[in-house]
């Protein structure tokens, strides 16, 4: 089996998302996807790693992972190129569940749950608003979420008070407006709602221990992102100034990146997203590392179908799981706009997709809709049965 064309999707009405598709001469597709800062991974995808890719087995993904790293680290990397990578990986999975009629978590070898614990961001999107409805009324967002099943949830209240003085102080008034969500959830739902705060790295140390210490009388499930992960120290001393567990961080990618922040001890948790780390064998190198701590994972997951999907076969495989982020103003929308994924959550969890691969079939009306953007690699690869290092290879193809 070879692989024949490299393939990207982008829809005007989903910006963010960068869907892969990587077609083989068996007639097998495989599919990936990447979110956030498309116009670069598109650029990677089809500039740099298609050529690389072209005509090589796609069952081998360890070996054409390790191939395109060596070249992307040539030149240095850890942005577009492996986001770009991350699709392309998760696609090669696909294409080898498929090939052995395999569901993914079967390949990765088997579960250790049958139900993904979840909780929800809440980003609105379409006819589901949820962002909106925790700055109105907070508590009667978790008492709807508690209705769809969902039992914890992922709010971020106290961001807008860092843009004045860039995160370097919040005043008592800011903060006390920052806890109102917070309160409207204790005294609708008490604590049969989880809450997690993300501050998406906005701060300095000295101000965010003036927001922890007024956290901690709310039982706070985590704190994600506190501190720009480029200071591990500072997440560090946090860490250890408050009684409520530190999640990092989604900005870190692969194994190697990781590897400094769990000898440091830095947080409680780590997070890691399969479509920007490295993809699928990345993010379960990336558990493993963390598991030879003691320290749990959440997945990050804010994107697609496919990379919901992907999470969820992560997740039921993973044994050091704490969460699998999700986003029901998603799922519940633009999901089945473009795929056969139909996600509902139970009891805090989701189910794991079914079929091989990855269970996602993308819907032939989303594939002729009218904004979509289509851009294909095909032909003949520069480095066909190549697996060196640098880029001496594409020279002598040139000349």
């Amino acid at each position: 089996m070879k692989i024949t064309a490299i393939e990207s999707l982008q829809w005007k009405e989903f910006p963010r998302l960068l869907v892969v598709r990587v077609h083989t001469d068996d007639g097998i597709t495989g599919l990936g996807e990447t979110v956030d800062k498309v116009p670069g991974a598109k650029g990677a995808l089809h500039g740099t790693l298609a050529p690389l890719l072209l005509e090589q087995d796609p069952l081998d993904i360890e070996g054409l992972w390790r191939f395109v790293m060596d070249n992307l680290m040539y030149h240095g990397y850890a942005g577009a190129e492996i986001r770009a990578l991350s699709a392309v990986e998760i696609a090669l999975w696909d294409i080898l569940g498929k090939t052995y009629n395999a569901p993914l978590y079967h390949l990765l070898g088997g579960k250790t749950r049958d139900r993904v614990p979840t909780y929800n961001t809440c980003i609105g999107f379409g006819p589901i608003q949820d962002y909106v409805a925790w700055h109105e009324n907070a508590g009667a967002l978790a008492q709807s979420l508690l209705e769809d099943g969902i039992r914890a949830m992922k709010i971020w209240p106290f961001d807008s008070y860092s843009e004045r003085s860039f995160g370097h102080y919040i005043n008592p008034i800011q903060l006390e407006a920052g806890l109102r969500p917070i309160h409207q959830i204790r005294e609708a739902v008490g604590k049969e709602m989880e809450i997690g705060i993300e501050f998406h790295f906005r701060w300095n140390r000295a101000t965010m221990e003036r927001i922890v210490s007024a956290l901690e009388p709310y039982d706070i499930l985590f704190l994600e992102d506190v501190i720009p992960a480029v200071y591990p120290e500072e997440i560090k001393l946090l860490s250890q100034r408050t009684r409520i567990p530190i999640v990092g961080s989604e900005t870190l990618f692969t194994r190697w990146q990781l590897r400094e922040w769990l000898e440091k001890h830095v947080s409680q948790i780590v997070m890691t997203d399969p479509v920007w780390n490295g993809g699928i064998a990345e993010t379960r190198k990336i558990a493993a590392l963390a598991e030879t701590f003691g320290v749990p994972l959440v997945l990050h997951n804010v994107a697609g179908p496919i990379c919901h999907a992907a999470c969820m076969h992560l997740g039921a495989h993973i044994p050091n799981l704490f969460f699998v982020e999700s986003v029901r103003a998603f799922y519940k929308t633009y999901f089945l706009i473009l795929s056969n994924l139909t996600v509902q959550a139970e009891d805090g969890c989701l189910s794991i997709p079914q079929g091989p691969g990855l269970g996602v079939v993308l819907k032939e009306e989303a594939l002729q809709r009218p904004d979509i953007d289509r851009q294909v690699s095909s032909g003949k690869g520069l480095a066909s049965g190549r697996r060196a290092m640098g880029d001496h290879w594409a020279v002598e193809e040139i000349r």
